[in-house]
């Protein structure tokens, strides 16, 4: 039986990558990785995430773009900035509020 770890983060909760310079909101979070081995496989070996954990789905920034990501767990952190997520999917999945946070609009499934 197949054993799947809490996740730290939840849907609507804005977070940064812990290297790389992107932050967005979670839209879908998989109890473990679920993408092809082909993706899994172009990472580097070396910053190669487990598989054995959370991964989410985001609506993604950068300074040059906007884009869907798929992160594990481990390269997460919280984003406490407050700073709106400027991604055009955003206001069609969720309920910005003035604090920085995101609530899923009633209804709106992944």
């Amino acid at each position: 039986m197949t054993e799947y770890k809490t996740a730290k983060f939840q849907i609507g909760q804005v977070v940064r990558h812990r290297i790389f310079p992107l932050r967005g909101v979670i839209f879908d979070v998989d109890p473990q990785f679920a993408n092809t081995e082909e993706w899994y496989q172009a990472i580097p070996e070396q910053v190669r995430p487990r598989k054995d954990q959370p991964f989410y789905h985001l609506l993604a920034e950068n300074a040059e773009t906007e884009y869907v990501a798929y992160v594990s767990e481990q390269n997460l952190l919280p984003d406490d900035s407050g700073a709106p997520v400027r991604h055009a999917q955003v206001k069609d999945m969720f309920v910005s509020h003035s604090d920085g946070t995101y609530t899923r609009k009633s209804g709106v499934r992944h």
